[in-house]
């Protein structure tokens, strides 16, 4: 499975429910293993745009974006995801450069 940064800003809906946020995270995380994905980390940020992110493995991109869709559906949320590469897919990539 691929690795993706699945980055999360609260809407005005999310911050007025802010109390519930583990329990919202700990949704979010259910809901991405239901969908065959599996969360690998769940942070706060400061100092960014972004108020939280989870690190996840997904099957492809279209399940990632059914993930990403699924979470902001609810409407504690806007996302934003990135596809990230380890180290070993980093080489293989730049190693088939011409």
């Amino acid at each position: 499975m691929a690795t993706y940064l699945m980055w999360f800003s609260f809407t005005q809906q999310g911050i007025e429910k802010i109390k519930q946020l583990s329990v919202r995270g700990e949704a979010a995380k259910k809901m991405i293993s239901q969908m065959g994905g599996e969360v690998q980390a769940y942070y706060m940020v400061m100092g960014s745009e972004f108020d939280t992110l989870f690190i996840l493995k997904a099957p492809n991109e279209e399940k990632v974006a059914e993930m990403a869709l699924a979470i902001a559906k609810l409407g504690n949320v806007r996302t934003r995801t990135h596809r990230l590469f380890n180290e070993e897919e980093l080489g293989k990539i730049t190693s088939a450069l011409p």
